[in-house]
């Protein structure tokens, strides 16, 4: 493609004069561009594409393209251009239609009826040079005519080019501008003309106008709320709702309006029996009529505001659907148009892999994880799909992933494809909704401890399946035993255990008790017997254990590491039962004493020292 179309700013319109001088320039181009039959000379033609029509050369002398590095020695001048290509025909264009037409087909690659019917004229047996490649393979299938593109003819286009306005007699360097200046800008409106429903930018202001006045919405309804709160302030509890309230605040006035209107256009019958009530009992002050017109002025800047991002958002879905059917199926409206708005463009967006499109907006959060060494996001605008959304969050990563590799293909289908019917986007859905069926299977399956699919497996998705269930669509239940208490967080089998080691324990104490008891109580008198009972236990013992066979020994030795065991694990629970024995004792030797003191009238020796101690002091 030789017609180089480039936009000027001082771009103008041709008079009526200068119109009727360029077509008797395009008539003598032609009278003058007759075949002309050179003896001897190489049958090798250029084409050559000019805003006024197609030209053919001829070349003179075809051993010059060996020699591609002076190939531009050759146009310095008029006389050595002549010398090495002769313009042999030229079809000149009737009006800006044509001419418009054969641009386009150019610039597409297209063989144009035109150049169809020009080249069948003029080429009989001919190797044809031109610069398109794809062209040329097009012109070889459809008319048989060997074609040539390599770097010494795209050299001698450059070089026909710069002389173009000598080589073509009656056609005037400075009459090319303006021709190619008028075809430049009407091409560049046909691409703009070409598919208005393509274009995307009107997404990109859509949903940021949708977001603006989202936010704007917002605040000038938390000021009616605030504003009108000084004169009925329970009206903000009764209607949680920022449009309803502002309607409701509009049609009532004062509050003691409110007993002899009707809301029902406006809330239900509980609410509006519910803000009668409250009218008649609030607590709110009294304001002025002009104040009550303010308020009411910014009511219905309120209402106007909502009504017309309504509008908008029907806007934004038709052209949503319009532009990335399969896209919308998957992620919605508001999502779609967000990424398409991240990335400037749907062809920007089809350009990304599934990997950007899942963290597309969360690019600060995944470069702070990479200089930070932590985990990267799993989610960015993507997380607000309704597919997420559904996900256990536990499952809301492969949800994402799954959900952004179909979303990718998606895409790339709205972006380049010609088809406008989102048969992708529904299949994918499915899909995705399939797996994430099936992720919460396997969920239920292990909490019940079986498997939930027929014959103990999960069946895959199938498309063509249509009756039957052939999914895993299982409600999930409360589980109560997941509940946990303040109090006792351990489980029964440890508290059991616990609770065994613990009566051991006591047993234990209660026995030394006992001994300690008895050893207190048993006269001095009977010493030798205590001393040859000692010794018989001895010598039992000494029986005994050398009687133990090793296997009896290794037992004990394995039972008394399990029991030290235990005890370190109950410490601080035999510490408590310690220090209760403990003052369990003093408490009973201080009821022994108090008991003697009242029997013999003696003070005790504690109270005796307790009174040395006073005195001293």
């Amino acid at each position: 493609m030789n017609a180089v179309l480039a936009l000027k700013s001082n771009s103008r319109t041709l008079s009526e004069p200068e119109c009727s001088s360029w077509n008797h320039k395009l008539a003598c181009v032609e009278a003058d561009a007759s075949p002309v039959q050179i003896p001897g000379a190489d049958k090798m033609l250029v084409l050559f594409e000019t805003p006024a029509g197609f030209a053919l050369f001829q070349l003179l002398d075809e051993g010059k393209l060996d020699k591609v590095e002076d190939l531009w020695k050759d146009f310095e001048t008029q006389e050595n251009a002549r010398k090495l290509v002769k313009l042999k025909a030229f079809s000149k264009f009737a009006n800006t239609t044509e001419a418009l037409g054969a641009a386009t087909a150019l610039v597409e690659s297209k063989l144009s009826k035109g150049l169809r019917k020009f080249l069948k004229a003029n080429c009989d047996g001919e190797t044809l040079a031109l610069a398109d490649s794809k062209l040329g393979n097009i012109i070889k299938e459809k008319l048989a005519i060997d074609c040539v593109h390599n770097s010494a003819v795209m050299e001698l286009m450059r070089g026909i080019r710069s002389m173009a306005g000598e080589l073509i007699t009656g056609l005037e360097g400075y009459e090319m501008a303006p021709m190619s200046l008028g075809l430049s800008h009407s091409l560049s409106r046909y691409k703009l003309k070409f598919s208005p429903d393509k274009v995307d930018t009107m997404i990109v202001q859509a949903i940021g106008l949708l977001d603006d006045l989202d936010k704007e919405l917002n605040t000038y309804a938390m000021r009616v709320r605030e504003w009108y709160g000084w004169h009925f302030p329970e009206l903000g509890k009764v209607v949680q709702d920022n449009i309803q309230y502002a309607k409701c605040v509009k049609l009532m006035g004062s509050r003691t309006n409110a007993a002899k209107l009707d809301f029902s256009g406006v809330i239900t019958e509980e609410l509006e029996q519910e803000l009668k009530d409250a009218a008649v009992i609030s607590m709110g002050t009294e304001v002025s009529e002009q104040d009550m017109l303010n308020i009411k002025s910014l009511c219905d800047q309120v209402i106007a505001l909502s009504e017309y991002r309504g509008q908008l958002f029907d806007y934004l879905r038709s052209r949503m659907n319009a532009i990335a059917p399969n896209l919308t199926v998957l992620v919605g409206e508001l999502v779609g148009a967000r990424l398409i708005a991240h990335a400037g463009s749907l062809i920007n967006l089809a350009k990304h892999p599934a990997s950007t499109v899942q963290i597309l907006g969360a690019e600060k959060a995944l470069f702070r994880a990479l200089k930070t060494k932590h985990e990267t996001p799993k989610y960015g605008l993507i997380y607000h799909a309704s597919l997420i959304g559904q996900a256990a969050p536990k499952f809301k990563g492969k949800i994402s992933r799954i959900l952004a590799a179909k979303s990718a293909l998606s895409i790339r289908l709205d972006a380049l494809g010609e088809g406008s019917e989102a048969t992708i986007g529904l299949e994918n859905r499915l899909k995705v909704e399939a797996r994430l069926r099936q992720l919460e299977g396997r969920a239920l399956g292990k909490i019940s401890g079986a498997s939930k699919g027929p014959g103990g497996k999960i069946e895959p998705y199938n498309k063509d399946k249509k009756n039957g269930s052939s999914l895993i669509s299982a409600a999930r239940t409360y589980n109560p035993g997941a509940d946990s208490t303040l109090t006792d967080t351990a489980t029964p089998a440890k508290k059991q255990k616990k609770e065994k080691v613990m009566e051991e324990v006591k047993a234990e104490t209660k026995d030394e008790l006992m001994e300690e008891a008895a050893v207190q109580e048993a006269p001095v008198v009977e010493e030798p017997e205590k001393k040859k009972k000692k010794k018989k236990t001895s010598v039992q013992e000494g029986e005994e254990a050398a009687a133990l066979s090793l296997g009896e020994k290794k037992k004990k030795k394995d039972k008394a590491a399990a029991k030290l065991a235990v005890e370190e694990a109950i410490a601080p629970g035999v510490e408590d039962i310690e220090k209760k024995i403990k003052k369990k004792r003093k408490a009973d030797a201080d009821e022994g004493e108090m008991s003697e003191e009242a029997a013999n009238g003696v003070p005790t020796e504690r109270k005796k020292k307790k009174k040395e101690r006073k005195g001293s002091s």
